[in-house]
């Protein structure tokens, strides 16, 4: 495609708010992924503002089948907190940026690649919240006997335990999680193993990997929550979970806050005191959370 096409093809799909096309493109390989599977070429035009959050087209340009995917910056950045669309994060680092407003896609795409705070920790502590939330569920799946449920979830926190492993050793985790952490922890990558591929009873399995979870990753849970140690700690006054959950510092990284609120309870690790006066339809008071 000839770069007079090129340009008159994204003149004719950037909207007002656009703030930078990236174009990735391979020729001569498929692509095996739910955003590219089958497509020539992806473009993706980042945008600023709300709404829409995203939206894709298929297009047939010169010859060519192509994947459009519009998104907010907004919305990228909660893809790579929370490592959906995993695919289009990697075409945001290896893609080629056609076209930018200023230099913010360029900033974002540093940002990924250093993998400093406060990404880094934003990333582990969105990782640990997920790990938490699969453990909790394959506990309890084993409890009322639900093997094959149990199994799901503990393969689920395996997957964000890796991760939270490879954000420690300041690597952003990626599609191939599992050849990224291979060479480098052996605790995770031998429990994934033995989850998997064990002659053990499929029960034996998962009892040996929820073992692990509670003595090896627990550990971690004061340090994995930092940006909530530092929030709590940052008044005088307990908050509440909607006072949290809507902190511009949480709002975007889709947790589970209530789970890890009440883990952390559990463990002595913040306080918990009800507040407030009593209300008018009963005697109920709002439950808070501060630091010990």
């Amino acid at each position: 495609m000839q770069q007079t096409k090129l340009s008159l093809m994204y003149d004719e799909l950037l909207q007002k708010n656009s703030i930078g096309v990236i174009s990735y493109r391979k020729p001569g390989e498929y692509f095996h992924g739910a955003m590219l599977y089958d497509f020539d070429e992806l473009i993706l035009i980042i945008g600023e503002g709300q709404q829409p959050a995203r939206f894709i087209q298929h297009l047939l340009i010169d010859g060519l089948r192509c994947q459009v995917l519009y998104a907010t910056l907004a919305c990228l950045k909660g893809w790579i907190i929370a490592g959906e669309q995993a695919n289009v994060i990697d075409y945001l680092l290896e893609g080629r940026i056609v076209w930018e407003r200023d230099d913010r896609v360029r900033l974002l795409r540093e940002e990924i690649v250093e993998f400093n705070d406060p990404l880094r920790e934003q990333k582990r502590f969105h990782e640990f919240s997920r790990f938490l939330v699969n453990y909790v569920h394959g506990k309890k799946a084993m409890r009322e006997g639900r093997t094959i449920d149990a199994y799901q979830s503990v393969l689920k926190a395996l997957d964000h335990w890796a991760s939270i492993e490879l954000i420690e050793r300041g690597i952003y985790p990626k599609v191939h999680l599992w050849l990224q952490v291979q060479p480098l922890d052996r605790t995770v990558y031998k429990l994934y193993n033995e989850l998997t591929l064990s002659t053990e009873t499929l029960e034996q399995r998962i009892e040996l990997v929820l073992l692990a979870c509670e003595f090896s990753v627990m550990s971690k849970m004061k340090e994995c929550s930092s940006p909530l140690f530092r929030i709590l700690g940052s008044r005088r006054e307990p908050w509440s979970i909607d006072e949290l959950i809507n902190h511009p510092e949480l709002k975007n990284l889709q947790l589970d806050l209530t789970v890890v609120l009440r883990k952390l309870v559990y463990r002595s690790l913040i306080k918990e005191s009800a507040a407030g006066n009593f209300r008018d339809h009963g005697h109920s008071r709002e439950l808070r959370y501060s630091l010990i």
